[in-house]
Order: C-alpha cells, then sequence, then structure tokens
C-alpha cells in the first residue's frame, strides 16, 4: 500500500492496527481483522480476538468470498449466517469456520475509488452485526481513508522535490555550456549564431528579462501544474473545469515563451511569478 519512501513513510499496517485495536475497545465486536490491497488481492495480517492463526497470510483475490465483494463494490457487505450464506463464495470456509465465525461484516477502506485496505468484524454467532457497531467500523475505515490519502500526498511531495533536485545541475556545468554556446556563435553563420547568443542567454540567465505579467489564474495554475498536478487535479482544487486549466496554462505559455507546462513553470519560478 505504500507509494513512497519506506524510510520515510511510517507503515501503513501499524495505523490499520491500531484501528482494529480502538474498535475492539470501543465496539464489544469479538472478533476484528483486516490487511492491506495488493496487486494479487488483500492479504489478511492483522487480528484481535482471533483463536486460531489459519486466517493469518490468507489472500483474498477480488469478487472472492465476503472481502472480496466488498473489495470490488467499494462498500460495505455483511452476512448474518456465514456458513449458509448464498451471496458469497465460500473460497476461505476453512480458516473463517475455523474461528467459530457465524455473522461477518467487510468494510473497504476507499481512496480515490480503490480498495486499499480491508477491515472485517465478526461475531461467533448468527446475530447480525448492526447499530453502533457498523457505525464505528464504518468510522475507522473512513479515518483510515483520510490518513492513507494524506501520507499518499505527502509522499507525491517528496518525490516531486527530490526529482527537482536531482535534475539540478551544477554550476561549473552552466558555465562550460554557456562558453561553448558562445563560442560557437562566433563561428556560426548569422541567423545561426542569433540563435546561439539566445540559447546562452536563457542558460546564464538573461540579467534584463523581457517582463511578463500573468493573471491571477494563470499562476494559480500554473502553481498547481508545479506541485505534480494533473490539468484534472488543477480543475478539482481550483472549482474550474480541465478545458479551462488547459486555456489557463496555453495562454501563461504563449507569455513566458515556452513550449511545455514545466517549461512554463520553471520559467515562471525564475521570474518570481510562482513559489
Amino acid at each position: 500500500m505504500s507509494t513512497g519512501s519506506a524510510v520515510l513513510r511510517p507503515r501503513d499496517t501499524d495505523v490499520l492496527r491500531a484501528e482494529l485495536r480502538q474498535l475492539a475497545t470501543r465496539g464489544g465486536i469479538p472478533v476484528l481483522f483486516g490487511g492491506e490491497v495488493h496487486g494479487d488481492g488483500l492479504v489478511l495480517s492483522e487480528f484481535v480476538g482471533t483463536r486460531t492463526g489459519l486466517l493469518r497470510g490468507v489472500v483474498v483475490r477480488p469478487s472472492s468470498g465476503l472481502g472480496g465483494a466488498s473489495m470490488v463494490a467499494g462498500r460495505p457487505l455483511s452476512v448474518a449466517d456465514y456458513r449458509n450464506a448464498s451471496t458469497i463464495t465460500h473460497d476461505y470456509d476453512v480458516p473463517v469456520l475455523s474461528e467459530g465465525i457465524g455473522s461477518v461484516l467487510a468494510v473497504p477502506v476507499v481512496v480515490d475509488g480503490v480498495a486499499r485496505a480491508m477491515l472485517y468484524g465478526a461475531y461467533r454467532s448468527k446475530a447480525p452485526i448492526g447499530g453502533r457497531a457498523v457505525d464505528l467500523m464504518i468510522d475507522s475505515g473512513r479515518r483510515l481513508a483520510d490518513e492513507l490519502r494524506i501520507r499518499d500526498e505527502v509522499d507525491r511531495r517528496l518525490r516531486l522535490r527530490e526529482a527537482h533536485a536531482a535534475s539540478a545541475v551544477s554550476p561549473e556545468v552552466i558555465r562550460e555550456v554557456y562558453a561553448e554556446l558562445r563560442r560557437l556563435a562566433a563561428d556560426a553563420e548569422p541567423g545561426m549564431r542569433n540563435q546561439l547568443q539566445r540559447l546562452a542567454e536563457q542558460l546564464a540567465g538573461d540579467p534584463r528579462p523581457e517582463q511578463v505579467s500573468l493573471t491571477p489564474r494563470e499562476r494559480d495554475v500554473l502553481a498547481q501544474v508545479a506541485l505534480g498536478c494533473t490539468n484534472a487535479e488543477a480543475a478539482e482544487r481550483l472549482s474550474l473545469r480541465p478545458e479551462t486549466v488547459k486555456s489557463y496554462l496555453r495562454s501563461a505559455s504563449t507569455k513566458l515563451g515556452t513550449g511545455t507546462r514545466f517549461e512554463s513553470v520553471s520559467r515562471a519560478r525564475l521570474r518570481g511569478l510562482i513559489p
């Protein structure tokens, strides 16, 4: 489930385990378990109140069992009589029934439309899980989703910063390239000479750059692109349509004399137009 640095990002299983323990204390649900969703499916790893180790490490495939169905549907699902339930597959009967489980509620932790983890609550009877226990489990799922969403955003910004640092060129290299461009310009034909001189000035940083005036919305859009947002993400954050965001990017690019969105961000930063 982690998408960022394994060193910087806290273990997602730790916060999942904490939610299960809190549910056991507040909800009075005797059996609780869950895990993260990976490429192959859900891996059960966290348990409270289980009596055997048969559920540990079980991989729940999408659409298989109650959890797999809930994972695909993106919403809580439950059965009041697991052994005789006809609405689910029974691929995991051995570990589930070995725990004496009668009724089960599965709650997906959904982030941006994708199930990233699953929470299960169960009784060792056929009494339906309802009322306060259901509300508490759904609240836990929402808290986990919010936490994962925040961690993902932190990871994204860290990757963006690392990519920017990795792409930085040393001043010595810039000076060498500048000098080479100037040397080539001296021996080139007039048309090519002008182009090479212009490139050299851009590389060195023109001390008298042409004044560029961006509208507040053009600066807002470029600032979102600088954070790594797509057009759709920038549109959602700024309450604009994606086509409008694209239009602002085009107009800003024309004013800045750039060919790509990333060149526009770089030049706008050099001119102090965005952070």
